[in-house]
């Protein structure tokens, strides 16, 4: 199958978050595209806020290496995120607000990107620690399940 046309998809993501004492969960089933560039495939969807009528541009980019990307918000928003996920590496990355550039790091002690293109799906399941100013700020695990 040519991926870099971009491929419909239906993606199913579960993220869960322990910050202290608090746990969340969050569920998100949205159609996307996934679409190969180079040697990187791209999976694209608006994450549609909880509260309705909001959404948020989320590009997640599965690297040939097996490291991930993921960016919420767009460039010419007033804000984004981009978080770099790599096995058992500690990334510094950044966070800009509408008050100002949060640098944020990643430590990423589990990755594992499956996918299969006959049919096309496919599961990205991440978990990760997020630091910033050294002051851990909660564990997260992303699985994220898509399928044409």
């Amino acid at each position: 199958m040519d991926l870099s046309q971009g491929v419909p998809i239906q993606i199913h993501l579960e993220t869960f978050v322990t910050q202290g004492e608090d746990n969340e969960t969050h569920v998100f089933d949205e159609p996307g595209t996934l679409v190969q560039m180079g040697n990187a495939l791209y999976i694209r969807y608006q994450e549609v806020g909880e509260d309705a009528g909001t959404s948020m541009p989320v590009t997640m980019k599965l690297r040939e290496d097996g490291d991930v990307q993921l960016s919420r918000g767009s460039s010419n928003g007033d804000t984004q995120l981009k978080l770099f996920f790599a096995n058992e590496k500690r990334v510094l990355t950044r966070y800009r607000t509408p008050y100002g550039i949060i640098p944020v790091e990643t430590v990423t002690p589990r990755i594992d990107v499956r996918m299969t293109t006959e049919p096309v799906a496919g599961e990205v399941y991440i978990e990760y620690q997020l630091f910033a100013n050294n002051q851990h700020l909660g564990d997260y695990r992303l699985r994220l399940q898509f399928n044409a």
